[in-house]
């Protein structure tokens, strides 16, 4: 049974002047138990155990007060430079060059801090030595943060209780990317005590100097404060056995009848908080303005039904998520939306609503709450800024007020600009590789924007329906959009959308011009290892990413089965091609579980070894339709590596033979027949008959274009060039 070392720490006053983003670490905590322990002497050795054993616990969860900060005061003092005069008094005034900046954190000296470190029960006598050493504590911080502390002994059911009666933000380690504190580690304490023991002085040249002093031992830790999220059921207020559902285009309105039902029972049971719950579960002071950081008010997300084909998208729950800086405590806000009953906050009439407590999460899963997805649909529309604004068009006006080509282009360009400024306010900080606008719905059982804009104050023009590729995996629920908060820009992962290309730029490594196809090679093997890590070594694997059958023989298919690997020699660039996108077509359920598992293998991919072409060090690129070539549009296509047949005609010349073998394969993928021109074309032993090849369409070809016997391994690979007949 895991129990907590827990350390109460108070200060004399509501300040705290330490540096950092606020929260004291837990060396610093450390530190601070070490100077009490030995401010009446020597440390005994129990003591010393007690502290090493402490030092090598794991990183323990925080509880901290909230905290505003406080106004900067600056302070001019000696820069302790008295050794340049000969340490002679006299001469102090000339030293005063220093300054300090004093900004400390205000906060209510009532609460404590709380530290709780856990241990196993083979460790009770040591952490009963650490509670005793705590109560020698005298400050926390700077000099002038006075503290004091006590301690105990707690199970993990008594802690938790604790936590959540804490009128505080909770912080936990994480694996993520959140704030990093220093925690102690092994060595830490045996660090102080050198650092204690080291001379702060030297001679020098008859002289006293200064000597700094080393470096304390520590780790740094992530933390995190997740929200707390409780999810309630629609039931009749009639009969509370039966579940009711809620229009999807009607979002808003829910949301702002569940709010006030909240509201409302707040402002009845803590008149005295009036201004707290405006705030954060209204979000607006009571002049109408905005009142706190969108990261501490109450959200409550509307979730509707999908997962299934057949799903009809009605809204049968509601989730409050309450972020872990909300002054409200996440046990007050549930109370509120608890068995409340919705009313019409216009007219004051009760609905046959009530909110129910659930305690199955099942549905938030759809979301991707605890999974990451690196694509992302709206479920409900994303209210976008004024820039992402359409022109209206009056409707009966639609011929004549018809938009251009142009205007639809620049329209969809400021609202791409929207969406990336949405996601930059929604905290979202993982790059956007691709970003899809549309009114219509992603799926058939959802709605279009417009009637998403009745009883709201947002126009229709500037609701759209979002689709997000992330270069990373994200984790849900992710709203969008300036009406996150009242239901709207709900997005959901795309289960049947995983990215059919990988690019990987070289950024150090590549020195001179390496053969494409040696590149191509070393990373296929790099990408087989690590899917074979990922799926298990005792697992086999599969012929998409090998390339060969089960009896070791390579696949000969006209059709494409497997990955396709090239290297860009000009961009410096790796490709990674999905059968289904360089065949120009849908891919098979069996090819997307196939590309799951490549995508979790290549997460944290950052090397490459190439043998005789160096090790690279490579970093994940987006690519996209937009902006880059291999995926661009063109009716003239230019070969970057060169091209390989398939098959040799025979009794035909060296070009003839190329260019019905060009044509074959441009059959084969479906491409019109183009016109063929060649050179360099040779005979290469063991290889055969190869050559620099430029096609000429009559029509537009989207990208990529990979053709030839190497088109596996980068050969035959094309770049659009551009049309002088066509500028």
């Amino acid at each position: 049974m895991t129990s907590y070392i827990t350390i109460y720490v108070r200060v004399h006053e509501g300040r705290y002047h330490g540096n950092g983003d606020g929260v004291p670490s837990p060396f610093r905590l450390f530190q601070a138990l070490v100077a009490g322990a030995a401010i009446s002497g020597p440390l005994d050795e129990s003591t010393k155990e007690a502290l090493a054993w402490f030092e090598g616990l794991h990183a323990p969860i925080i509880a901290s007060p909230r905290m505003v900060r406080g106004q900067t005061v600056t302070m001019f003092m000696p820069n302790n430079d008295l050794d340049k005069f000969s340490g002679d008094v006299r001469n102090i005034a000339k030293t005063r060059g220093a300054q300090k900046v004093w900004r400390p954190h205000h906060f209510d000296a009532a609460v404590p801090w709380i530290y709780a470190w856990p241990f196993a029960e083979e460790g009770a006598t040591p952490a009963a030595k650490i509670c005793a050493l705590s109560e020698k504590l005298y400050q926390l911080g700077r000099g002038v943060d006075m503290a004091w502390a006590w301690g105990e002994v707690l199970d993990e059911a008594v802690l938790d209780a604790k936590l959540v009666e804490y009128n505080g933000i909770v912080r936990r380690p994480s694996a993520g990317d959140g704030p990093l504190l220093a925690c102690p580690s092994k060595g830490s304490f045996e660090s102080l005590e050198r650092r204690y023991r080291a001379p702060r002085f030297r001679s020098e040249s008859g002289q006293r100097v200064f000597v700094q002093q080393p470096k304390p031992g520590y780790r740094q830790i992530s933390y995190e404060s997740p929200p707390v999220r409780h999810v309630f059921e629609l039931r009749s207020s009639s009969d509370s056995e039966r579940r009711v559902s809620w229009p999807l285009e009607s979002t808003s309105s829910l949301v702002v009848a569940a709010r006030e039902a909240a509201r409302a029972r707040l402002t009845t049971a803590m008149p005295d908080r009036l201004h707290d719950v405006d705030r954060h579960l209204v979000g607006r002071k009571p002049d109408g303005s905005n009142a706190v950081p969108a990261e501490s008010r109450v959200r409550i997300i509307a979730i509707p039904s999908i997962g299934m084909h057949y799903a009809d998208r009605a809204i049968r729950r509601l989730l409050v998520e309450i972020p872990a800086a909300c002054a409200l405590r996440s046990e007050d806000v549930r109370w509120a939306f608890s068995g409340a009953e919705l009313f019409d906050p216009d007219t004051g009439e009760l609905k046959d609503v009530l909110l129910s407590p659930s305690a199955g999460d099942d549905m938030l899963r759809h979301y991707g709450v605890g999974e990451g997805a690196r694509v992302f649909r709206s479920v409900t529309p994303v209210v976008l800024p004024e820039d992402g604004k359409r022109r209206r068009i009056e409707p009966t006006r639609k011929l004549a007020e018809a938009k251009p080509g142009l205007e639809r282009v620049v329209e969809i360009s400021g609202a791409r600009a929207a969406v990336a400024q949405a996601l930059r306010h929604a905290g979202v900080s993982a790059p956007a590789e691709s970003i899809r606008l549309q009114r219509e719905p992603f799926d058939g059982a959802g709605s279009r924007v417009e009637p998403f804009a009745a009883g709201t104050r947002f126009e229709k023009e500037r609701l759209w329906h979002v689709e997000v590729a992330f270069g990373v995996p994200v984790e849900g629920p992710l709203l969008l959009g300036d009406g996150r908060f009242l239901g709207l820009g709900l997005m959901a992962p795309a289960k049947d959308v995983v990215p059919g290309t990988h690019a990987f730029a070289v950024t150090d490594g590549l020195a001179g011009q390496p053969e494409p196809l040696d590149v191509s090679r070393a990373l296929r093997r790099a990408v087989m290892a690590r899917v074979q890590a990922t799926i298990g070594t005792h697992e086999r694997l599969a012929a998409f990413f090998s390339g060969h059958a089960e009896d070791g023989a390579p696949i000969r298919r006209s059709r494409s089965s497997h990955l396709s690997f090239a290297f860009e020699p000009d961009l410096q660039r790796l490709l990674i091609l999905a059968p289904h996108v360089v065949e120009r077509r849908a891919p098979t359920h069996q090819e997307l579980d196939h590309l799951r598992t490549l995508d979790a293998a290549l997460e944290g991919f950052c090397e490459l070894r190439a043998r005789h072409a160096g090790f690279f060090l490579i970093s994940p690129v987006s690519i996209g339709e937009r902006d880059d070539s291999l995926l661009g549009r063109s009716r003239v296509w230019k070969t970057i590596t060169p091209y390989v047949v398939t098959r040799h005609a025979k009794d035909r010349a060296a070009t003839e033979a190329l260019a019905a073998d060009v044509h074959a394969e441009c059959r084969r993928l479906g491409l019109p027949e183009p016109r063929v021109e060649s050179s360099n074309v040779q005979g290469a032993p063991g290889i055969g008959l190869t050559g620099n090849v430029t096609l000429l369409f009559e029509r537009c070809i989207a990208g990529p274009l990979l053709l030839g016997r190497t088109r596996y391994l980068g050969g035959g690979l094309f770049r659009p060039e551009d049309d002088p007949d066509h500028p």
